[in-house]
């Protein structure tokens, strides 16, 4: 549009608008660079969030995938009922070192995707615990944004079919 108001004559334009515009396109010689300024300074701030975004996208990842390893693992921990106590009392109970060695070894099966873990059963139920180290796409390359651990819980107890609900 202000290509357009250069070739106008002054006259049809009138005195005053005429000095104006001359002043403005004048001017507007000032800001060249300004634009290469704000590139330079939001580029980081976007880096940022985009870092902040992935990152923090893989870190609620590990989580939920921490929470379905423990989870599993207590269950498959809380199948091991000690038979004899249920023919016994008719309640459910386990039996703790079967149920700490079914949990801990359906964890074997993520060794290579877990940092830690730790199994525990008594009578009642079997309680997991699952870390797993994140890895930063973005953020890693500032200092202090390393590798993280997301660290999840889960406990099961057995249930058997004639359990009152």
């Amino acid at each position: 549009m202000t290509r357009g108001l250069r070739h106008l004559p002054a006259a049809r334009l009138g005195p005053r608008l005429a000095v104006r515009l001359a002043v403005r396109l004048a001017a507007s010689g000032r800001d060249r660079g300004s634009v290469a300024m704000y590139v330079v300074l939001f580029t980081p701030v976007v880096f940022m969030l985009a870092g902040l975004l992935v990152d923090g996208g893989l870190a609620i990842h590990a989580r939920q995938r921490a929470a379905d390893m423990a989870e599993q693992a207590a269950r498959a921990g809380a199948n091991e009922i000690d038979t004899d106590a249920l023919r016994d009392t008719g309640k459910p109970v386990l039996a703790p070192d079967r149920a700490r060695a079914a949990a801990c070894a359906m964890l074997a099966s993520y060794r290579d995707q877990i940092a830690g873990s730790e199994c525990d059963a008594d009578g009642q139920e079997v309680a997991v615990t699952v870390e797993i180290r994140v890895e930063p796409q973005f953020l890693g390359i500032i200092p202090g944004f390393g590798d993280f651990q997301m660290t999840s819980s889960a406990t099961a107890h057995p249930v058997t079919g004639g359990d009152d609900r």
